[in-house]
């Protein structure tokens, strides 16, 4: 048996078992980039993250529709209601459309995800492209009483919501009172009742280039009102799972929280799940700090910090990129360093290698080592809140007994070959959307090649010909091949 799913609920900060909304069916969305520069780490991580849960819920069976969007504009600079657009600042800054930027990030977004392995979601809506769904909601919170318009602008008004719900700081435990205490004054900050309250709607600036009509004025709306609208719009009122990174909590997911609740008396998710950071020296990687490595960068090895000094010591493959954060599970911190991701290089690799050697392995009568309960570990760990952590280590322990059997120091049968590869097959490759680097277009013709040296070496031995023999090995070493002999013929492994 499988078990049940439990996943880690932020609002209620525990456990709990998955039961989704309708049988059968799944309606996840999850927070996606602000496309006005390249992805880093960071964006990595909520992207891995959440398409292990999409491939995972899929794998049980579920009908999952996964919503991920395109933050195209209403995003400003200080993640607050002040400042430039950040989308709008880019553009301004390079001389192009908005909507250029917009794309041309988007595209590299797009390129990067894919060399990760992370799978599209079912629907990508751009928050441009749901203006209208914004108004509609912005009007309908003003029905409710619950916003207010100043100089052209819509404010929520979060003391009267909390007033009538009590439910304002539940997602992030803030209280309302120290939060009015503690917030700096922005700009326009004159034109709300309270330093609280967000915008729904924004009037532009006579100089602000991204804008279109409403009942307001000519504005964008505000950066929390994309989710809601959208979220609504394609898995209805209320739906299973909302994500993305923990730094969303507050202020993004709170006032998204409010503004449903707002509307329809509840929030929108069954279910609150929120990653945790990527660190550098224990500050979290960001654009807005400057200390963020680009995914780019990291595929060419090539990254120099503000004092110009290398920050990579080597490039790093797309999978080894997501098998490092795979590594962690995703409520705890992830601490880049090029030792740790020299390390995870290492182990994906070892899964791999062993992976190769299923073709080679000889089947026994009966098996040295009982591999019966390893299917249900795996499928345990995922069900204990997607511990992949756990699930890497239990495919460790695979990939030993692989190598024991290959090593002739332990037996299989056929029917636990099988079992073993199907396992490797089902959780490091289905569900954890590893990918064989090793594997190529040219495998076939490397792994020819390699067959034929290694029977030019085997005739060289036949013949006592221990020159050419070493040399072959000795040769193929410097290329970083091993050669292991065993006594059922050579084979070989890439380091």
């Amino acid at each position: 048996m499988k078990q049940d799913l439990l996943i880690y609920n932020t609002l209620s900060r525990q456990k709990e078992l998955f039961k989704p909304v309708h049988e059968g069916h799944v309606g996840m969305y999850v927070c996606g980039p602000t496309v006005y520069g390249d992805g880093h780490l960071g964006h990595a991580r909520p992207a891995i993250t959440f398409d292990v849960v999409f491939r995972y819920l899929q794998h049980l069976g579920y009908k999952v529709r996964y919503v991920r969007n395109i933050t195209d504009v209403g995003h400003l600079e200080h993640d607050a209601d002040d400042g430039e657009d950040k989308i709008a600042k880019k553009a301004r800054l390079e001389q192009l459309e908005p909507m250029e930027v917009a794309q041309y990030y988007t595209n590299r977004y797009h390129a990067a995800m894919d060399a990760l392995g992370v799978l599209r979601p079912s629907i990508e809506p751009h928050a441009s492209g749901h203006i209208i769904e914004q108004i509609e909601l912005v009007k309908e919170i003003l029905d409710k009483g619950l916003a207010y318009e100043s100089n052209g602008s819509v404010y929520f008004d979060v003391n009267k919501y909390q007033e009538q719900t009590k439910q304002y700081g539940r997602l992030s435990g803030r209280v309302l009172e120290e939060m009015l205490s503690t917030t700096r004054e922005l700009d326009g900050q004159e034109e709300k009742h309270n330093t609280a309250d967000f915008a729904l709607w924004k009037k532009a600036a006579p100089e602000h280039i991204m804008r279109w009509p409403s009942p307001w004025s000519n504005g964008f709306p505000g950066w929390h009102t994309e989710c809601t609208a959208m979220g609504s719009k394609y898995l209805g009122d209320y739906f299973d799972i909302h994500g993305g990174g923990m730094d969303l909590i507050f202020p993004h997911h709170e006032s998204e929280i409010a503004q449903k609740t707002a509307v329809c008396g509840h929030g929108p998710c069954k279910y609150w799940m929120h990653n945790n950071m990527i660190t550098i020296n224990g500050q979290k990687m960001g654009k807005s700090l400057g200390n963020f490595i680009t995914l780019d960068e990291f595929f060419t090895g090539s990254h120099k910090d503000k004092d110009g000094n290398e920050m990579l010591a080597q490039p790093y493959s797309p999978m080894t990129i997501r098998f490092f954060i795979l590594q962690a599970h995703y409520r705890g911190t992830v601490d880049f360093s090029n030792e740790a991701l020299i390390a995870a290089e290492k182990g994906f690799a070892r899964l791999t290698q062993a992976y190769h050697l299923f073709k080679n392995l000889q089947a026994s009568k009966e098996s040295s080592i009982d591999i019966s309960g390893y299917r249900q570990k795996c499928y345990d760990a995922m069900n204990d809140d997607f511990n992949t952590p756990i699930l890497i280590a239990h495919l460790f322990d695979l990939a030993k007994v692989i190598n024991q059997v290959n090593d002739h120091h332990a037996t299989l049968t056929q029917a636990d070959i099988d079992e073993v590869k199907s396992i490797f097959d089902t959780f490091l490759f289905e569900i954890l959307g590893m990918r064989d680097e090793a594997t190529s277009d040219n495998s076939a013709l490397i792994d020819g090649l390699m067959q034929m040296i290694l029977d030019i070496r085997a005739t060289a031995k036949t013949n006592k010909d221990w020159a050419t023999s070493d040399k072959i090995r000795d040769s193929l070493g410097a290329l970083g091949v091993v050669v292991k002999d065993g006594k059922d013929g050579a084979t070989y492994e890439l380091k």
